[in-house]
């Protein structure tokens, strides 16, 4: 019988581990939690959502939304978790977390064929392996992989966002409305009626105390700066950034600021603080943060926590499908291998073990199409250049040709590469 190591259980190794089971292999599944407790994570389940509890983007429109329709058709198990863990969140898909990670635990722990290891790796085993570690790598272990590959790892600070009791808002000093009219109404906005308040708030904020970062240097990823690092760059880059009061207006009446809350579970009593994510100390989050309209008494059941995120620079080191140059038996999944967002790391550990199982069968096979997001998104990382590599996000601006083609051939196209991808191994 093959066996295939996979290591950690996050978004990327829970796809890398229940495809390859599903498909009849035995699969040594390795996470260090609940024996030894990362700097991030709450719980003990498998997918836990550390940052956010929205997957973005649900329509094809969108890259994320169409990247999300290209796992679903490769059979990704973070897609059917999202269908029974849904909450109201306009056009993104947002899920109670919990519920989202307690689903795919299940999943992962009632699949015979997947061997769960409660430990953590620090030497790479022999035998077939997909490291899906994540941004919190152990640093035992990306000391090992650099040995291997002869590169340095890298990376960049991460943060989540504060999530507080529904009940301590003040509900006649706000309302419920998405942005732009959509019809669900899911989010709770917080405005500022007045300029003086809304640059009182930005000044207590990038004043506030903030937490230590450790011996590292504040290398931030741009797409998830901390709240704090925002308001820095000027009075107003706020209000055009995630406290923009536009598609807000409500009776006519518009607003200076508005600060929104998102469902967090499925029963409504827990709001997170949409582009919040910041690295101020306890308790100056409580304190400036209930300087927003509504939240003077807000009761905060989590608060924000910056994190670092370690990547490889996949350019020097993974082939097309995801392997090491340096040695064909070991594929990187997830955020370590150069992507950025839940959806971008689910997907890459999918389709690392698509390939896996591909090359493990000798199945003759062509890579994923560069029409696809997820094609194009694991073509960037490999072979953007070696001197300005940075994580990536799903987007159209990496598909060959997308800004000349109208949307719909794009979306045509994407999903056309998925199934003669998916049709080799059927």
């Amino acid at each position: 019988m093959i066996k295939v190591n996979v290591i950690g259980a996050g978004l990327a190794g829970c796809e890398a581990a229940n495809f390859l089971a599903n498909h009849g292999l035995i699969v040594d599944l390795y996470e260090q939690r609940p024996k030894k407790k990362s700097e991030a994570h709450n719980t003990s389940y498998f997918g836990e959502l550390v940052c956010s509890n929205s997957l973005k983007n649900k329509k094809l429109d969108n890259a994320c939304g169409l990247l999300k329709a290209e796992i679903e058709k490769m059979g990704s198990l973070i897609i059917e978790a999202s269908k029974v863990s849904s909450v109201p969140g306009g056009d993104s898909l947002c899920v109670d977390r919990e519920l989202f990670a307690q689903y795919i635990t299940k999943k992962i722990k009632d699949n015979p064929n997947i061997i769960v290891h409660e430990e953590e790796v620090k030497e790479i085993p022999s035998g077939i392996t997909i490291i899906c570690t994540g941004p919190l790598t152990g640093e035992v272990l990306l000391e090992n992989i650099a040995k291997l590959t002869g590169d340095k790892c890298y990376s960049f600070f991460d943060a989540s966002s504060p999530i507080v009791k529904k009940e301590s808002i003040d509900f006649s000093k706000v309302f419920y409305m998405s942005r732009y009219g959509h019809e669900d109404s899911s989010y709770i906005n917080c405005p500022f009626l007045t300029k003086d308040k809304y640059e009182n708030f930005v000044l207590e904020l990038t004043n506030a105390k903030k937490a230590l970062l450790h011996s590292f240097d504040a290398n931030y990823f741009e797409g998830c700066l901390p709240l704090e690092v925002i308001a820095s760059r000027g009075i107003d880059t706020l209000r055009f950034g995630p406290l923009k009061p536009v598609g807000l207006e409500q009776n006519g009446k518009s607003f200076y600021a508005v600060v929104q809350l998102r469902q967090d579970n499925l029963i409504g009593d827990l709001y997170n603080l949409v582009g919040f994510q910041t690295n101020l100390t306890f308790p100056e989050q409580r304190r400036v943060f209930r300087l927003i309209p509504g939240l003077e008494n807000a009761e905060f059941i989590r608060y924000g926590l910056m994190h670092r995120n370690s990547y490889l620079c996949s350019p020097k080191i993974l082939d097309d499908e995801l392997r090491l140059k340096c040695n064909k038996n070991i594929y990187i999944g997830g955020q370590l291998s150069g992507v950025e967002g839940y959806v971008e790391s689910a997907a890459t550990g999918l389709l690392a073990a698509y390939y896996c199982y591909m090359n493990i069968f000798d199945i003759k096979h062509k890579v994923l199409s560069f029409n696809s997001v997820l094609g194009a998104l694991v073509r960037y990382i490999s072979h953007t250049g070696l001197n300005n590599f940075q994580p990536m996000n799903a987007n159209f601006g990496i598909i060959y040709r997308a800004n000349v083609m109208p949307k719909d051939k794009v979306i045509e196209n994407a999903l056309k590469g998925v199934e003669e991808f998916i049709s080799q191994i059927k």
